[in-house]
């Protein structure tokens, strides 16, 4: 049962064709209608920055040109290791008006994860933050164990004047003899255009590696065509208009703030904020500048933001549209942030290979709550897009069943670069199969459950971490939860869980305890809580259960 026929589902258009426009097939094509519609549009705010779309396009034009003098060629890999900066996206578009490809590159990387990715990628151009380069990269290219032929520094103070002490620790520029620096660079090439690229919609517009929780990371295949779609479904799902400005608080590295941030604010066009990385203090001050109307955040972003003792629910009236992903959002956790902020916080759903979102919740319309577990609806499949749930077997379940959940649609990626196998196993005649589990209800609502290898086995009970961490986000003491399968001698895996508490809160880990036992069943509630300060996270924001299984 791929999608159920509802009279609703007319008014959001969700699982039927979205049409591409011809001028959007690929990211180029998006860019140049965009410079040609509003050349003028503040294209990026960065504190108290600016840069237009036009002099984007000038910018990235110097960027192409230097590479190709520099030996870049059709099809070479150009990696991005950097923050939320102006150079994360001139770099972007130069890499594809230099016939090539740009690798995402998480910046919290080190020399060990950095060598590895640039080595896979067989990338030959690095443009990287200047103290990354000091701190990492030049250890690595000295290696000699990757491609790369020529390395070029930004630094976080470009384009920009007003230096925020609480992001950055000395208001100096590293000057690296090894290294070209991009504002000379630019300087140097300014109104020089690049050879016209033409790519064409399946060609490979970026590798986004997978965080590799299960192995080594994989390099997704974003194409043209990916990307170009799903900055539509974004556009068009939330009504996003040039009168629109985004906040940028995903790592541009990522797929969200790629497509969500990057991909939409090109196509609508509209001004995108950028801080350079998440700090909670900056990025409210950044609000209350620029006054965004629109954002797609993991939900501890949000949590973080409304935790600030200064935050009043006046900071975030401009935002009228709040999309979360990367985790599942707890109803308490939706109605406590509703109520302290006011914002109205839905949710969307999709990974790497799906270029960002498969479902979301229509905007404006309420998602309903799962009654048997307590579980908020990730939505219903966005434009083009078919989702059916599967058994172990790989036959499709009926309504109301749980099962992983695979995903059909111009989203998602053709394979996994240069793993063949991977890609054989992961996305099997172009179906994705996405190791998540939940399940469809008979109006069409899909729930995620978890991931499939987070599942507990207790004494053969299968339990799901999930559930048991939306039964503490009710209470009101609890800030964050993450709960994970420990060895058990009698048991052979049981419950525990992680707990943060929220600021002035307080609760004993045995009151925990029994909060849970009063509100499930026996076998599912945790035998122990731990209390921390912080769960470890991913820069998107995730919770890492991998290190909490760690500490048990």
């Amino acid at each position: 049962m791929s999608y159920p026929d509802r009279p609703w589902l007319a008014r959001y258009g969700a699982g039927r064709p979205a049409d591409l426009t011809p001028d959007h097939g690929t990211m180029l094509d998006l860019l140049r209608a965009s410079v040609a519609r509003a050349p003028a549009c503040e294209i990026i705010r960065y504190f108290d920055g600016v840069l237009t779309l036009a002099e984007l396009d000038r910018a990235s034009d110097a960027l192409a040109a230097a590479l190709l003098d520099r030996g870049f060629t059709a099809g070479d890999r150009l990696a991005l290791y950097l923050q939320n900066n102006p150079a994360f996206v001139i770099g972007l578009l130069a890499a594809w008006k230099a016939g090539g490809i740009a690798v995402a590159i998480n910046p919290m990387n080190k020399h060990r994860e950095l060598t590895y990715l640039l080595a896979d990628s067989g990338s030959t151009a690095l443009l990287c933050l200047d103290e990354l380069h000091a701190d990492v990269v030049r250890a690595v290219i000295a290696s000699g164990q990757t491609d790369v032929r020529l390395v070029i520094t930004a630094s976080a103070f470009d384009r920009q004047q007003r230096i925020d002490p609480r992001l950055f620790a000395h208001a100096t520029k590293p000057v690296a003899d090894d290294a070209l620096d991009l504002e000379t660079l630019l300087e140097q090439y300014a109104g020089r255009t690049p050879p016209p690229a033409a790519p064409e919609p399946d060609d490979v517009a970026v590798l986004t590696y997978t965080s590799g929780t299960t192995g080594v990371p994989k390099g997704a295949l974003n194409t043209h065509r990916n990307l170009a779609f799903n900055a539509q479904t974004y556009r068009d799902w939330m009504a996003l208009t040039p009168d629109d400005r985004v906040l940028g608080v995903a790592p541009l590295f990522h797929i969200t703030g790629l497509v969500g941030h990057v991909g939409i604010a090109l196509l609508t066009p509209c001004p995108l904020v950028l801080t350079h990385r998440f700090h909670p203090g900056v990025v409210l001050d950044a609000i209350r500048e620029h006054r965004p109307t629109f954002t797609v955040a993991a939900i501890t972003v949000f949590i973080s933001l409304a935790g600030q003792p200064d935050a009043t629910p006046e900071d975030f009236g401009s935002v009228r549209i709040a999309y979360s992903g990367g985790a599942p959002i707890a109803p308490a956790v939706r109605d406590r942030l509703r109520a302290t902020t006011g914002l109205e916080i839905y949710n969307i759903y999709g990974l790497t290979e799906t270029n960002s979102p498969s479902h979301a919740v229509p905007f404006g319309a309420a998602a309903p709550v799962d009654p048997a577990s307590g579980a908020l609806s990730i939505g219903v499949p966005v434009f083009s897009t078919v989702v059916r749930i599967l058994g172990d077997d790989g036959a499709e379940l009926p309504v109301g069943e749980v099962g992983e959940i695979a995903i059909r649609g111009p989203q998602v990626v053709p394979g996994y670069w240069n793993k063949p196998d991977a890609t054989a196993e992961s996305i099997p005649d172009g179906e994705l199969r996405t190791g998540d589990v939940g399940f469809m209800d008979a109006d069409g609502w899909f729930y995620l459950v978890d991931r499939k290898k987070d599942m507990i086995n207790a004494a053969g009970y299968k339990i799901w971490p999930r559930e048991v961490e939306d039964v503490l986000y009710a209470h009101p003491a609890v800030r964050e939860a993450a709960v994970v399968g420990v060895p058990d001698a009698y048991r052979g895996e049981t419950v525990k869980a992680f707990v943060s508490l929220l600021p002035g809160a307080s609760a004993t880990p045995a009151e925990l305890v029994e909060y849970c036992r009063e509100n499930m069943a026996a076998y599912k509630y945790p035998r122990t809580v731990e209390l921390v300060d912080e769960l470890p996270k991913t820069t998107t924001g995730k919770i890492l259960r991998r290190e909490l299984r760690g500490r048990t």
